[in-house]
């Protein structure tokens, strides 16, 4: 499995009531074994978390499912992330 890092950044007019079903779409994957890392920027601009997936098609595929990203509030971009 390769490392994703998710990053979701609020728009203008995101729903906060949005941020509890994004947790727990969080807390599935983590069960799943597919987040590495995740949390909101302490400038309260949004978050990221780390995925792992078998390859950017995949890892896109379960951002879009992402509440965050169905709700339209909020940018979400997956980049491969080579950590080390």
């Amino acid at each position: 499995m390769n490392l994703y890092l998710v990053m979701v950044m609020r728009r203008p007019q995101f729903d906060a009531a949005v941020v509890s079903a994004h947790n727990r779409f969080l807390d599935e994957l983590r069960a799943e074994g597919r987040i590495e890392r995740s949390g909101p920027f302490g400038d309260k601009s949004g978050g990221a978390y780390l995925l792992r997936a078998g390859d950017l098609a995949e890892a896109q595929s379960i951002a879009q499912r992402d509440p965050t990203h169905v709700s339209g509030g909020w940018d979400v971009t997956v980049h491969e992330w080579q950590a080390r």
